[in-house]
């Protein structure tokens, strides 16, 4: 049971970025699927979840409209537009309770 996340990296402000969160060792299709944060020095924060069929999705109120979840079957994407630098964290997915390793997205300012 892994989950893997991938896509982070270093942009300017007003960038865009792509999380991937794959899932392996089981089937998943079944479990709702979300995207945490945490920043240096603060707690772990939701962003944004999908349920397992993709019909309904919920954000953080500081990323509506910039971020989107979307998920196609064992994978769970992050469109992140128009960054900022307070988005600046580790980003962790969550599948049926278990946590990825986390990507670094740093957005200069």
């Amino acid at each position: 049971v892994q989950l893997a996340e991938s896509g982070g990296g270093l942009v300017q402000a007003g960038g865009s970025l792509r999380l991937s969160c794959a899932a392996s060792g089981r089937t998943y299709t079944t479990y709702a699927a979300g995207w945490y944060r945490q920043a240096p020095g603060k707690d772990r924060e939701f962003v944004a979840i999908i349920t397992w069929d993709g019909g309904s999705t919920s954000y953080a109120d500081s990323v509506k409209g910039r971020f989107t979840i979307s998920r196609d079957r064992n994978t769970v994407f992050l469109q992140m537009n128009t960054l900022k630098p307070e988005d600046t964290a580790i980003y962790y997915c969550n599948m049926a309770g278990y946590w990825g390793q986390g990507t670094q997205v740093t957005v200069s300012s």
